[in-house]
């Protein structure tokens, strides 16, 4: 009989998370001979032998690493893999982002990915299943980092590029070209104002609308843009306004730091945030109803907290982890 752990049964850390039974590489962003790809960002991308992911997220991965190997699962439907079944969830962060639900020999594991509890205007709301095992991001895994209601957030960007539309001023909305551009562009519709978005944009708002996402009317910025318009860029991306005054609104959870408008050089920064938040980080752990919880990509002092409500909670990733054989 194994002496390891349910955990180490299903996964070993090996600079990353790796499924036991079938070797597949999860979110691993260095080339893997078969990797699992829970969204297209580019931290959790590489120009892996095969690829496993939604169809959306095929198509925005292909995008981005040109016309690669993939293995298109839709959401819902079981996989047969070496001994074990794999099945997908929505996550709710980005258009096509999923969660891995992993059950081998009566055991089960979830991989979340990045996530999001909340609404969204143009990705599928998160399907969280249960699962004996739980690795999960935690980005926001401070108290502090509890965002307000969506409902004020959207109307304060909303009333901010209004505000700066009536002052003469061209708005510009410094926004991720993956789902956050996509965000904001369905939430300023209503608005009725030109909307222009940056190249990078445009050829992903065009994949969303293929994927029956509805963002339209919406055009490709030149340097002739006037306002009352909007644009929307991501970060660090050049291109040439010739309106005498814009007003740039970042939009991030970390606007929730008063730092954020100065490190980010923009006016403002409003936290529209694709990310569980603190609260919603723990609400998925008490719905996933684990016996152990992995954490990735946020504070320790989470995983302190999990462990304070009698979690089993453990960090993932760090220098004193150790390898899972």
């Amino acid at each position: 009989m194994s002496q390891l752990t349910v955990a180490e049964e299903l996964f070993l850390w090996d600079n990353g998370v790796k499924l036991r039974h079938s070797g597949l590489a999860v979110d691993i962003p260095r080339r893997q001979v078969f990797g699992f790809i829970s969204h297209a960002h580019a931290d959790h991308i590489a120009r892996h032998e095969l690829a496993l992911c939604t169809p959306a997220t095929a198509a925005l991965y292909r995008l981005r690493l040109g016309n690669r190997s993939v293995v298109q699962v839709p959401f819902g439907q079981p996989v047969d893999l070496e001994g074990s079944r794999l099945q997908l969830f929505p996550a709710g962060h980005c258009l096509g982002s999923a969660m891995l639900w992993v059950e081998a020999e009566g055991q089960s594991l979830l991989y979340t990915g990045d996530f999001r509890l909340g609404e969204s205007a143009t990705a599928e709301p998160a399907q969280v299943p249960q699962a004996h095992v739980l690795i999960m991001e935690s980005t926001y895994g401070l108290p502090r980092y509890r965002m307000p209601p969506r409902e004020e957030v959207v109307d304060k960007l909303r009333r901010r590029v209004l505000w700066a539309c009536e002052n003469d001023l061209l708005p510009v909305i410094v926004a991720y070209s993956l789902g956050k551009a996509q965000e904001v562009t369905a939430l300023l519709k209503p608005l009725g104002l030109p909307l222009f978005v940056h190249k990078s944009v445009y050829a992903i708002h065009q994949i969303y609308e293929q994927h029956g996402v509805d963002l339209w009317p919406y055009h490709l910025v030149d340097d002739n843009v006037r306002s009352p318009a909007v644009v929307i860029a991501p970060p660090g991306s050049r291109f040439t306004l010739r309106h005498p005054q814009l007003w740039k609104i970042a939009v991030t959870g970390w606007a929730i730091d008063p730092a954020t408008p100065y490190r980010l050089g923009v006016h403002e920064a409003i936290p529209l945030t694709d990310h569980a938040d603190f609260d919603g980080l723990v609400s998925l752990v008490e719905m996933v109803a684990p016996r152990r919880v992995y954490c990735l990509h946020g504070p320790e002092t989470f995983v302190d907290h999990l462990r304070s409500r009698g979690w089993d909670a453990r960090p993932l990733g760090r220098p004193t982890q150790y390898r899972l054989f």
